[in-house]
């Protein structure tokens, strides 16, 4: 007879397959029309704020997975916070000023010189918004919740209109200055760059080593002795004020065929293989001081070049003499300053010579003009040696081209006035990974004033008019007016009205007797944009400073991180976070950094496709994230099986406590179970500890191994799998069968809440069969079962289990050796110790034989072959088998069911004959 329709077996119509790209759009389109972002904050009003500020990303194009990375984890935090009992407002940000969205604009064949730049703008302001729907589309499908109806974005009036209260703030403390210094400029962008806005890439440069001859010895030198300088640019020889000495280094005046040169004595050998000299007599040596004063003669030019001192002229490379450029070079400029040079600069915009290089010279590029001038100081015999070397040089980090340092006038905020303020900041914080505030304390102790000033139509101006006398006007009134007016009408009111109409109505200015101004053409650094974000978004949707925490990138530690912090500082007084956390870049299989250049990058698009955003979210929560992380079919693979084990864990719980069978009516308290079911729940409120502190730290690396580690090995191999001949074989309502079937209740409902953060479509499904009320996401994590005689029962279940892989390593050796095939056919004799047997009976009664898997257990006093912890014997199992529940027996020859079975069938299925 078929005893099949007489067992308990799972049912549930929660699917094995997940069908992620199929199910999620539904769960996405649910919480949309539920509201379930502001369901969330409702619930927890009044409960303590958890504020993780959104770092904008940059609206161009479509979010690669380093976008992927960060929404997700952002998310998995926000869920988890909101989990543990927080408030936690969540407003998605996007970055919309600058060049690349001009860029895009030129490419579409709109050319802003030849255009009104209002008009410009307004192309730019449509490209922008469009940008942020398409990424805001996929950040949805990537499962996050948040305020997607009300984002900020750094275009919107009122974050403009607050970011030039910033600016007037900073102005009117004296932090805002307008000079001319040597700052990244970039050709290929015709502008001004920030610190944070270079990226280095090696590259082969000209190396030239020239001499200059001295006009003016000071009675220490005569003419026909040399300076000898060595520079890496040679484009930049045509803009030498000087040469730069160590006051404290000893120079050497040595005789050579090539007339007598000046160099570091320590260097003078090699210097003097690397020329191909064979003369080679030292006259005399000076300390860097005493040459002082000195000048010399321009190899190119009818000028001179003074002998200068500073600091920062070393050993390690050229030739101790360090060419000079006052207009293309911050030490340069620095030590210029002192000796009152000009910050000459002969290079336009564009990068190429001026005029004043010479007609042999003007209008070549940059990199054109190192051959040129090489070859003319050759031609002059000025060039002592010509080499190539590859070295690390800066490059424009959208365009991907070469840098120049150019000395332009532009406007600064003043990071030296408060450097002190802004270290004493950093030490206040909590940073994680924690090299994190060594990284950005050396980043600011060492960081010149921040360039803030931008050549370019798109981005917020810089609210400065000019009088008639060209001052700068500085006046909080006109401050005020101007903010008031970008509040109420975007920053395009600056480029379509003139200057008169900007400025409060009866406005005069002594620099002005004419009552004429004219307004700055120059917009802000775009990082002045997202670094004014705490307020252009916190404050102004009203949530105080600092918030909680920033995350993002690690190259934010000289992005946003950086300027929020000198922004906030400046002024509030303090930091804008209290706690920074980073993560690393996504790397390929092969260890590559992906990005679009490199056309190795993954969409998360395209990965939602094949696998569904819960598989790539695991992915992001699996991953070291704080390092560098990888991205890979494999990976994929690997966490789609992962997934599979989770959810089919899942399947089989709630198939086991499905509603036709168990409700919650049936549920008994944990302290009615028994202690092998109470381990379980003591092992979970573990599980549950560790996670959830997890969460806390940010290590959803340890979340994800934990749970996935707990529901294999403890549920899936171990309790999940001896129980089935309870939750298949026993009565319907047997009080064992209630026992473990609350067991797996609990189960279910933390795990589920623990996994909701990571698994947020996959855990709501769970939650539709499980409890069929408000969203998973409208929970909180539970709370510790109370378990009775814990540490107790968690000893006794510990040395039970070593006993169980004592007869667990016997029975292996009983298959391999042909004695039994499953582990039902086998018989069990076990000797432990008075002790142990105790334990057992107390524990298991007469339950040894199933919480093993075997049809039969003995414990024996015979010696048998040892093991770690108690001597074992296999032998196969007399009897029969029972055609019901699979167990061997010999309890009746009336029936072929064993007892068990035959009291189950006459109770509950009294129409079944038993055979």
């Amino acid at each position: 007879m078929d005893y099949k329709s007489t067992l308990r077996m799972p049912q549930t119509d929660f699917e094995m397959r997940g069908n992620l790209p199929k199910k999620e759009p539904l769960f996405q389109e649910r919480w949309e029309k539920e509201d379930l972002y502001h369901k969330m904050l409702a619930k927890h009003d009044g409960y303590p704020t958890f504020v993780l500020h959104d770092g904008p990303p940059y609206a161009n194009g479509d979010i690669h997975i380093g976008h992927g990375l960060n929404k997700i984890l952002k998310d998995v935090i926000v869920r988890s916070k909101y989990m543990a009992g927080y408030q936690t407002p969540f407003i998605p940000g996007w970055d919309t000023h600058g060049l690349p969205i001009e860029t895009a604009i030129t490419k579409l064949g709109y050319d802003r010189k030849k255009m009104p730049i209002n008009e410009f703008r307004k192309l730019c302001y449509d490209y922008a918004l469009k940008q942020v729907n398409n990424q805001m589309a996929t950040m949805k499908k990537l499962g996050t919740v948040a305020d997607y109806d009300h984002p900020y974005i750094t275009l919107q009036k009122e974050f403009e209109g607050h970011q030039i209260e910033i600016f007037a703030k900073m102005a009117m403390d004296g932090l805002i200055y307008k000079g001319l210094k040597p700052v990244y400029w970039s050709p290929s962008s015709e502008s001004a760059l920030a610190e944070a806005e270079i990226e280095y890439k090696d590259v082969k440069s000209p190396t030239i080593f020239v001499k200059f001859q001295v006009k003016d010895g000071k009675g220490l030198l005569d003419e026909n002795d040399y300076f000898v300088i060595w520079t890496t640019t040679p484009w930049t020889i045509p803009a030498n004020l000087a040469i730069c000495l160590n006051e404290r280094l000893e120079y050497a005046l040595v005789k050579s065929e090539k007339g007598n040169l000046l160099v570091l004595k320590e260097l003078v050998d090699s210097l003097w293989e690397k020329f191909g000299l064979k003369e080679k007599e030292i006259l005399k040596t000076f300390k860097g001081k005493e040459l002082e004063g000195i000048t010399t003669r321009h190899p190119l030019y009818d000028r001179e070049s003074i002998i200068i001192l500073g600091d920062h002229v070393t050993a390690d490379a050229g030739t101790g003499c360090v060419h000079t450029a006052p207009g293309h070079g911050v030490e340069d400029f620095m030590v210029g300053m002192k000796y009152g040079l000009e910050a000459y600069c002969p290079v336009d915009e564009h990068g190429c010579m001026t005029e004043e290089c010479g007609d042999w010279l003007k209008g070549q590029y940059v990199d054109d003009a190192n051959k040129t001038v090489t070859l003319k100081l050759d031609e002059l015999g000025a060039l002592l040696k010509l080499e190539f070397i590859t070295h690390s040089y800066p490059h424009d980090w959208r365009t991907k081209k070469p840098i120049i340092f150019r000395a332009t006038t532009q406007w600064f905020a003043s990071v030296d006035k408060i450097r002190e303020k802004l270290l004493d900041e950093i030490q206040k914080i909590d940073w994680k990974p924690a090299w994190g505030e060594q990284r950005m304390y050396n980043m600011i102790k060492d960081r010149s004033d921040w360039c803030i000033s931008r050549q370019r139509a798109w981005g917020v101006p810089i609210p400065i008019f000019y009088a008639e006398d060209g001052t700068p006007i500085m006046d909080e009134k006109v401050f005020k007016h101007v903010a008031s007016l970008v509040k109420e009408y975007g920053s395009n009111v600056w480029f379509e009205r003139e200057a008169k109409d900007l400025l409060p109505e009866g406005y005069t200015h002594p620099g002005s007797p004419n009552n004429i101004f004219r307004k700055e053409t120059d917009t802000m650094d775009v990082w002045f944009d997202s670094g004014s974000s705490h307020t252009g978004c916190m404050v102004e949707r009203g949530y105080t400073l600092p918030v909680d925490l920033y995350f993002e990138g690690s190259d934010q530690y000289r992005g946003w991180f950086n300027s929020s912090l000198i922004v906030s500082t400046a002024f509030y007084g303090h930091a804008p976070y209290k706690q920074v956390l980073s993560h690393g870049f996504v790397m390929d299989g092969k260890g590559v950094k992906m990005s679009k250049s490199q056309f190795n990058a993954v969409s998360p698009a395209n990965i939602m496709k094949q696998y569904g955003a819960d598989v790539l979210r695991l992915w992001a929560s699996s991953v070291d994230y704080q390092a560098d992380c990888v991205m890979s079919d494999e990976l994929l693979k690997q966490c789609s099986e992962t997934y599979r084990k989770v959810r089919n864990t899942f399947r089989f719980m709630l198939a086991n406590i499905n509603p036709n069978d168990f409700t919650k009516d049936d549920l008994l308290d944990p302290n009615e179970c028994t202690m092998v079911d109470k381990d379980i729940l003591l092992k979970l409120n573990e599980v549950s500890d560790k996670v959830k502190k997890a969460y806390t730290d940010y290590d959803f690396m340890s979340v994800t191994s934990t749970l996935a580690t707990f529901m294999s090995n403890e549920l899936s191999s171990y309790y999940l799998d001896f129980t089935k001949d309870i939750l298949y074989i026993e009565a319907h309502d047997d009080v064992r069968r209630r026992q473990v079937q609350s067991v797996i209740y609990y189960c279910v409902d933390t795990l589920m809440r623990l996994w909701a953060p990571i698994l947020v479509h996959t855990c709501e499904e769970i939650n539709d069969h499980f409890d069929k009320g408000e969203s998973v996401h409208l929970k909180e994590f539970n709370e510790n079962y109370e378990i009775d005689d814990a540490q107790a029962i968690t000893e006794k279940m510990a040395r039970l289990m070593e006993l169980r892989s004592d007869v667990f390593k016997a029975l292996e050796e009983a298959r391999a050796e042909k004695k039994i095939g499953k582990s039902l056919e086998a018989t069990v004799y076990m000797h432990v110790s008075a002790d142990d047997q105790k334990i057992i009976n107390e524990v298991l009664g007469c339950k040894l034989a199933q919480w093993l898997i075997v049809s039969e257990a003995i414990l024996t006093d015979t010696t048998m072959k040892k093991y770690d912890h108690c001597e074992v014997s296999v032998e196969k199992c007399q009897g029969k088998v029972c055609p019901r529940c699979w167990n061997m027996h010999d309890e009746s020859d009336a029936h072929e069911c064993c007892n068990r079975c035959v009291d189950v069938l006459k109770k509950e299925y009294p129409q079944v004959p038993i055979l």
